[in-house]
Formats: structure tokens, C-alpha cells, sequence
């Protein structure tokens, strides 16, 4: 008989994956050594940034159906390639002194990496903890938002001793092999599977099953209303998050004053809070449910953004980013326990790489609306108040998706359909 892996071991391989594909939120590290080296602009520097993102997006959403019929393990050695090649790449274009190369190798490939990578993992973890999706998923995600702080030091340190192209050579080696050990390890369950003692809890009234709304293929789940309400909502919740991201430093010395040292901090902690917001709100989310998860995003964030304008006070400002970025990291690390909820785990991950198109749309739209309002208005504070407006759409939304799921479930209560649960 086949043994039985270590749940948590998967969920350890996972992490590995995303704190080495998360590394490219440390990008800015690259900005000023690059401009200095070959006179770059900010611009030309950014949208190599950019392209990642967008890469992400896209190949989250074309070879989503590559992880489903491939499995995790494949998915992750092929992310391993893209992503190892596309960061050592990264060094020979900066050896060529070509920026068109490097757009090619760390945005293109790099980001082709980014996306089969993220999705690998959390649609595996999903399976593996149907007593725990919002912790599993949180757990990754979680390595994805803590992975900037890990990696800044150290590419910092890089580029001071060995230089700009051997950092790249360095990194990328590193990040391919941790990726391939990572990967080696991932596995699905079998069919059937449940932790050890869950059904007996079950059936003992201790704890209620995870009860799913439907098992559908990515492609009907796509043509349903509450696809697109769940796209709409991390849309917003991402172009807004990410907006503020980019200007945190700026933002915070316009609107309360402090000197770029305080700023500087203020981002570290942004960055830290983001990563505990994705462990934080998905383990949260296993307890009062993913609708009101994201509900209470949008509650808080619309009042937050309204009121961050008028806000002078230092620590009450700060307090308040923090919050907006547990959010934003709490609506990544949510949304695959959501999916699974409402469309179940057949192609959980094909599902999730089509949602994440949301991301790689906002990361291009938050951050030029929020330069746009400064260059027009020579402040932040409009794009906040329009935040919190779009804020309020989201909570809309995100009650609308309630409304909803509920009459799906009396529809099926109706026609005598069960709703499809983990130990079934």
C-alpha cells in the first residue's frame, strides 16, 4: 500500500515555491543599481516590473488547465525552469547591457514561472486540508507576501559585493533548486482522502464538512454570475491595494510628514502586515465563512480610504495602511479557498489561474490611476476618495454573490440536489 504523505510537508513545499517565485516583489531593488549602470529611466527600469505581472496573469490563465491535467509536481518543475531560466537570463542581459532582454527574461519567462508557480501549489493544498482551506492556502500565499522581506536584504548584499549580473546568476540558481526540491515533494491525494480522524468528527457532530456549492470545469464555471462577482471583487480590492503600494513612501511623507527614514520603516511594516493579513484572514475565513471575509475587507477599507485623507495623526495613519494590507493580502490568500467553496476542487486550479487575470489587469490600472491623480491634482488624496467609491461597488458585489449562493442553495434544497461535501 502507498504511503501516505505528510500533509504539512506539502504545505512546507509549497512555501518553498512561493517565498522563491515571490522574490519579485523585491524588484525595486534592481531600480537604482540598473539606472546607474546603463542610465535607464524609472520607467524603462518599472515595466520590466510590469511585464511580470502581466506574464503572471496570463499564464496563470492559459496553463491553469496544464496543472489540472499534469498535477502539481510537473506544474512545479516547469515553473522551476521558466522562473530559473528567466532570472539567469536576467544576468546575461545585464551583462549585454540589453533592456529588451531583459523584459524578455525576467518579465516574460520569469513572469510564465510566476504564474504556473502560484497556482501549483494552492489548488494541491486545497485538497489536502478540507478541514483547513482558508489555513492551507494562507499558509503559501503567506510565503508569497513575506518573500520581498526575506529577499531584500539579500539581494542587497548581492549587488554590493558581486554586482548586478552575478546577483541574477546567483539568485537564479538558488531560487531553481529550491524550486525543484519543493516541487519533488508535491502530490495530490488520493481520491477519498481525509485526515486522520476527520470523518469521525464529522460524524460525531464535533465539526460540519466543507460543503460545496457545485463541482464544475473551469469553463462552466466562467459562464456563471458569481465567477465573475468573485473576479470583480479581487479586481478592486487588488487595484486599490497595489496603488497605494506603489506610492507608500510618498504618500505617508505628504500626508503626515515624516522624513524618508520613518517612510522607508512605514513600508517594511506595510510588507510584514501583508504577509501576516494572508495567514491572518484565511485562517479567519475557515470560521465565519468566505462571503463575510471579503465583506469585511470592503467595510473596512471604504471607511479607511474615505477618512485617510483627513487623517494628520502619525500612528493613527500608519495603523490604518495596516490595515488596508492585511486586507489586500487577506483577498489573495482567500479567494482559492472561495473558488473551491463555490465551484469545488475538480479544476480548482484552471478556476484560479482564469481569476487571476483580476490581478495582472490591476496591477497595471492601480498604480497608473494613482500616478494620473498626482500628476493632475499634485496629490494623493483624490485617488483615495475614489478607492473608497470603488470600495463601496465592491461591497455591492460582494453581497450580491450572497444573495446569490443562497438561492442556489434553495434551489438545490428544492430539487432535493445535496450539496457536495469531503466525505461523501
Amino acid at each position: 500500500m502507498k504511503k501516505t504523505k505528510n500533509r504539512w510537508l506539502i504545505a512546507l513545499s509549497a512555501v518553498g515555491i512561493h517565498i522563491s517565485i515571490g522574490s519579485v516583489y523585491a524588484w525595486s531593488n534592481f531600480t537604482t543599481p540598473l539606472k546607474d549602470l546603463f542610465g535607464w529611466t524609472d520607467s524603462e527600469v518599472a515595466l520590466t516590473f510590469s511585464i511580470a505581472i502581466l506574464f503572471l496573469g496570463l499564464s496563470a490563465a492559459f496553463l491553469g488547465h496544464f496543472v489540472e491535467k499534469y498535477g502539481p509536481r510537473k506544474s512545479g518543475l516547469l515553473a522551476a525552469i521558466f522562473f530559473g531560466v528567466g532570472i539567469v537570463g536576467s544576468g546575461l542581459a545585464v551583462h549585454l547591457g540589453s533592456k529588451y532582454l531583459l523584459y524578455v527574461f525576467y518579465g516574460a519567462l520569469g513572469g510564465i514561472g510566476l504564474g504556473v508557480g502560484y497556482i501549483a501549489p494552492v489548488s494541491t493544498l486545497v485538497k489536502w486540508f478540507p478541514d483547513r482551506r482558508g489555513l492551507a492556502t494562507g499558509l503559501a500565499i503567506m510565503g508569497f507576501g513575506f518573500a520581498a522581506a526575506i529577499a531584500s536584504p539579500i539581494m542587497n548584499m548581492l549587488i554590493e559585493s558581486v554586482g548586478v549580473a552575478n546577483t541574477f546568476y546567483i539568485l537564479g540558481i538558488s531560487y531553481f533548486i529550491i524550486m525543484i526540491l519543493s516541487s519533488l515533494y508535491l502530490e495530490k491525494p488520493e481520491e477519498g482522502w481525509l485526515p486522520d480522524g476527520y470523518k469521525e468528527k464529522i460524524n460525531s457532530g464535533k465539526v460540519k464538512p466543507n460543503m460545496d456549492l457545485s463541482q464544475l470545469m473551469a469553463n462552466e464555471a466562467v459562464k456563471t454570475k458569481r465567477f465573475w462577482y468573485l473576479w470583480l471583487m479581487l479586481f478592486i480590492n487588488v487595484t486599490c491595494g497595489i496603488a497605494i503600494l506603489a506610492v507608500a513612501k510618498p504618500l505617508a511623507m505628504e500626508s503626515i510628514g515624516i522624513d524618508m527614514t520613518a517612510a522607508a520603516a512605514l513600508v517594511g511594516a506595510i510588507g510584514i502586515f501583508n504577509g501576516l493579513g494572508r495567514i491572518g484572514w484565511a485562517s479567519f475565513s475557515d470560521i465565519i465563512g468566505r462571503p463575510a471575509t471579503y465583506t469585511s475587507f470592503f467595510v473596512l477599507q471604504m471607511v479607511i480610504f474615505f477618512f485617510l485623507p483627513e487623517v494628520s495623526i502619525k500612528w493613527l495613519f500608519m495603523g490604518m495602511l495596516i490595515i488596508v494590507y492585511t486586507c489586500y493580502g487577506g483577498g489573495f490568500s482567500s479567494i482559492p479557498a472561495y473558488i473551491g467553496d463555490l465551484f469545488g476542487t475538480k479544476q480548482l486550479g484552471a478556476i484560479h489561474g482564469y481569476i487571476l487575470t483580476a490581478w495582472a489587469a490591476a496591477g497595471l490600472a492601480g498604480p497608473l490611476f494613482a500616478a494620473w491623480i498626482k500628476d493632475t491634482t499634485g496629490s494623493y488624496s483624490g485617488s483615495l476618495t475614489f478607492f473608497s467609491g470603488l470600495f463601496v461597488i465592491a461591497f455591492v458585489i460582494s453581497i450580491l454573490i450572497r444573495v446569490d449562493i443562497n438561492k442556489l442553495k434553495r434551489g438545490q434544497i428544492n430539487k432535493n440536489i445535496p450539496l457536495k461535501n469531503q466525505v461523501s
